[in-house]
């Protein structure tokens, strides 16, 4: 029987979720964990995907086993071991180190609408990925990815651009990604169309 998504989100048997809001027409894959997420319409995970404390854009298309968002270890205490903060689990206070979670927690990565995360890429804790953008398969993202950058490696760089300078910009004031669901369904002949066309046929212009 072939897939079908809905308005009502698809989260596939073995994952987890705490705290996550997501979209219309989104998916969850296999196996996943998922810890304060937000993830927009039409945005789906392959399997086995890791994301804490990210916000997704909508059409947001993220392959098999990426991690999104890793949690860090205190790095300038006298020691990486969790028991400074999780005090609890070892018997060692009352309370666990709520500061620092609350500091974790605060460092959101951030993907972008019409995105592309390559199969095991891993997007770093604060790091903005944005519209339009590419992260190749096995990257490691340790800083923010420029609108319609495409950025391949470890750590990644950018090594191209999805469209022209004049193309990008159009496409940026077009914002498709927020447009009703029935004006896409329309319009679809159009999305499997050249880019250029597009941006003719769609472009507002500078004083839209």
């Amino acid at each position: 029987m072939e897939k079908k998504l809905t308005e009502a989100p698809l989260v596939h048997e073995g994952s987890a979720l705490e705290n996550v809001s997501l979209g219309a027409y989104t998916e969850l894959g296999e196996r996943g964990y998922y810890e304060n997420v937000e993830l927009g319409d039409y945005s789906y995970t392959g399997p086995n995907c890791f994301l804490q404390n990210a916000v997704v854009g909508k059409f947001a298309n993220i392959a098999a086993a990426v991690r999104i968002g890793p949690t860090m270890h205190p790095m300038d205490r006298p020691t990486l071991h969790h028991f400074t903060y999780r005090r609890v689990m070892f018997g060692m206070a009352d309370r666990d180190d709520e500061e620092f979670f609350a500091r974790r927690k605060s460092a959101v990565a951030r993907i972008g609408h019409d995105t592309w995360i390559g199969h095991g890429a891993i997007i770093m804790p604060g790091v903005t990925v944005g519209d339009g953008a590419v992260v190749g398969s096995g990257a490691v993202v340790t800083k923010d990815v420029p609108h319609f950058a495409v950025v391949v490696g470890v750590p990644a760089k950018r090594i191209k651009d999805r469209f022209p300078a004049e193309i990008a910009a159009a496409m940026a004031r077009i914002a498709w990604w927020d447009w009703p669901y029935e004006v896409i369904k329309a319009r679809l002949a159009d999305f499997c169309g050249g880019f250029e066309d597009f941006a003719r046929a769609y472009d507002p212009g500078d004083e839209a």
